[in-house]
């Protein structure tokens, strides 16, 4: 899959400071990148996410059948949350991240940001994943960074590997 140039805008170009947004570009959860849960593909890192809290299979096909990741990850807010949701959400995540940025053009994309910082800035109050108004975890960011870490030590190990 190519990436026609305009979904990478310049706050992106640079490879040192900080990315302060992932809305729009092709590091959302929102991107389209086909991720495998259970057993069905999802259109969206969102959508997979939004499946995955709960374990009642009409749920998940309602939120596989969304038109939009917006719309999955509501129907995610309204799903019945599974009892350990709360324990292994942040891994969840962080494998969902892994499996999208394995497709070679995303890859490609999260290593162009070089040592950037990467914040999930917003101004829908998420404190959990993102950063509003300067206040925030950024757990979001943080996974995306520690993806990106796990992508350069395969490429450093994959090169390596190469010369001896």
């Amino acid at each position: 899959m190519t990436l026609p140039a305009q979904v990478w805008p310049e706050v992106f170009r640079p490879r040192v400071g900080m990315i302060r947004s992932l809305k729009g570009t092709p590091l959302s959860n929102f991107a389209p990148v086909q991720i495998r849960l259970g057993g069905q593909l999802y259109p969206s890192v969102e959508a997979a996410f939004a499946a995955a809290k709960t374990l009642i299979p009409e749920e998940r096909l309602r939120i596989l059948l969304a038109p939009s990741p917006a719309a999955a990850k509501q129907l995610g807010r309204q799903a019945t949350l599974r009892e350990d949701w709360e324990d292994i959400k942040l891994t969840v995540m962080l494998e969902l991240l892994r499996a999208k940025f394995q497709r070679p053009s995303y890859r490609a994309l999260l290593l162009a940001t070089g040592e950037q910082e990467i914040v999930e800035g917003n101004t829908w109050d998420d404190r959990f994943w993102g950063v509003c108004n300067g206040v925030g975890e950024n757990h979001l960011g943080r996974l995306l960074m520690q993806v990106r870490s796990e992508l350069w030590e395969a490429e450093r190990t994959r090169a390596l590997a190469q010369v001896a």
